[in-house]
């Protein structure tokens, strides 16, 4: 294997898990840690630094997927800023309002526990019993769900309220501090507790990682650019060439089409179905990490 043919696979990889609930950290951790481990000379490992920010870098790619595919909704969105569609909103209750709402109410506490986030980021240990754990709640929650005892009456993000976008903030928390937990997977799982319909936990779940991502993005790039607690730049060690930016060009596009691709399949799959079989995968996929960590 050459370094352009992981940068594809890595690609790949990162668009299809980052916005279905299976924790797309947990799968590019595993990955990277496995092909450093078959291709040592390729230096692909968490260790190294170009691949670290590689890792940031496609997600970008993914990231720019949303705000292009709900082009049509978020412009609607800003037309009818702050009344609503239906004139019944306000400055507090309207959709962009409550997906800011929800973005603070994740990003202050997160910020707050990046010591604790940071130790336990690159743990296959926490990260196999985050994917088990979240495969249980999804699947219990979707049960709940498919014989009415969560009613999903919100059918819309229009018809959110405030108490439903803290509390979907709140539990996003929970994936920013236990990796392989997914945030899609908390934000969707929350918003099902508190009576929303599969279509539009989803969507509100979509709408929310655009600031949650991008900030998370960001906040990385600069770690890596300026280091942190007084640690070296990652960056600075890292020498650029023609084959670097080649690599993160053909990630950052893969990434961008993949992820594109799974938007618009997950939106039609979850009109119709339910969230099981993800929850199933979870559990299955948690069960490798755990055996893989037991390994090493």
């Amino acid at each position: 294997m050459n370094s352009y043919v992981l940068a594809v696979i890595l690609g790949i990889v990162e668009g299809l898990t980052e916005f279905l609930p299976v924790s797309s950290t947990a799968h590019l951790r595993i990955l990277q840690d496995w092909a450093n481990q078959q291709w040592p000379y390729l230096h692909c490992g968490l260790e190294d630094p170009y691949w670290k920010m590689f890792a940031i870098v496609i997600q970008l790619g993914a990231i720019l997927t949303l705000p292009i595919y709900f082009r049509k909704r978020i412009a609607k969105f800003l037309s009818t800023f702050p009344k609503g569609e239906r004139g019944d909103r306000t400055i507090w209750t309207h959709p962009l309002s409550l997906t800011m709402i929800a973005f603070v109410c994740t990003a202050g506490p997160a910020f707050l526990m990046t010591k604790v986030i940071g130790k336990h980021l690159e743990s296959l240990y926490i990260m196999s019993g985050s994917l088990i754990i979240g495969g249980v709640i999804m699947w219990v929650v979707d049960a709940l769900y498919e014989k009415g005892v969560l009613k999903g009456t919100t059918d819309h993000m229009e018809d959110m309220s405030f108490g439903q976008a803290v509390w979907i903030g709140i539990c996003q928390i929970a994936s920013a501090v236990f990796p392989g937990t997914s945030r899609s997977m908390s934000t969707i799982a929350a918003g099902q507790l508190v009576n929303m319909s599969r279509t539009s936990a989803l969507e509100f779940s979509f709408f929310l990682s655009i600031p949650t991502m991008a900030a998370a993005t960001v906040y990385d790039l600069f770690k890596s650019i300026h280091g942190s607690h007084g640690e070296p730049s990652a960056l600075g060690s890292i020498t650029f060439n023609a084959q670097s930016w080649i690599l993160l060009g053909i990630g950052f596009v893969v990434s961008f089409i993949v992820a594109y691709g799974v938007v618009a399949w997950f939106m039609n799959w979850v009109r119709t179905r339910g969230f099981v079989p993800f929850a199933i995968y979870r559990i299955l996929a948690g069960a490798v990490v755990l055996w893989w960590a037991m390994k090493k």
